[in-house]
């Protein structure tokens, strides 16, 4: 009876055995995972303090406007088509809603670019083609958080989009920054993240 049970137990472990092992034989190595987007900020490490040089509070700068720093990015997934920057000040609540400081408001990137120099210049559009829109104008907001109170947390997203999309600079730059969003709904492949702290030195 036990000589029995251990055949038809060996028998079955067998029968399992032969197409799992015929599976493994024929199946194909799994591709390596592709690396992140990743997203760098010059002059300041992810997490740290953005330097007085590219805030408003820099010598000279006028209100509202100061040297956008050179950001980098590496690891664009395949059918990119386009990038969004959005640079926003956390800390801002405007008009009693969830919307906050838009600092810099960048679409239509081309898919080719790898990344925005230091000292963007001012105007509806970049020299790659991409539009761009502040709580200012057309230009970069440097920070600009004052020297009475917590430092305030300006973060830097960018979107990896599978379009170009269809968005013309609106009346403001918080009207063109939801019309943005919601045109890259459905659209997004990936997204890389960098923040920094800021606020006036006394």
């Amino acid at each position: 009876m036990r000589r029995t049970m251990w055949f038809v137990v060996s028998t079955i472990a067998v029968l399992i055995a032969i197409p799992v092992a015929a599976q493994q034989r024929g199946a194909a190595p799994a591709a390596p995972a592709a690396p992140a987007m990743t997203l760098t900020v010059s002059g300041f490490p992810d997490g740290g303090d953005v330097p007085v040089k590219f805030s408003q509070a820099a010598p000279g700068v006028a209100t509202g406007e100061g040297l956008s720093p050179a950001i980098s990015w590496a690891n664009a997934p395949a059918g990119t088509q386009s990038f969004f920057l959005n640079m926003h000040d956390m800390d801002v609540v405007r008009n009693k809603t969830s919307d906050d400081q838009a600092h810099w408001v960048v679409w239509n990137i081309p898919s080719t670019a790898t990344g925005l120099p230091e000292g963007v210049p001012k105007g509806p559009k970049l020299a790659n083609g991409a539009y761009q829109f502040s709580a200012t104008g057309q230009m970069y907001r440097g920070p600009g958080a004052g020297a009475n109170g917590p430092k305030h947390h300006y973060m830097f997203e960018l979107y990896a989009l599978d379009t170009v999309v269809d968005v013309q600079p609106a009346a403001d730059a918080f009207e063109t920054r939801a019309n943005v969003m919601k045109a890259i709904q459905g659209h997004i492949l990936a997204k890389a993240v960098y923040g920094g702290l800021f606020k006036r030195p006394q």
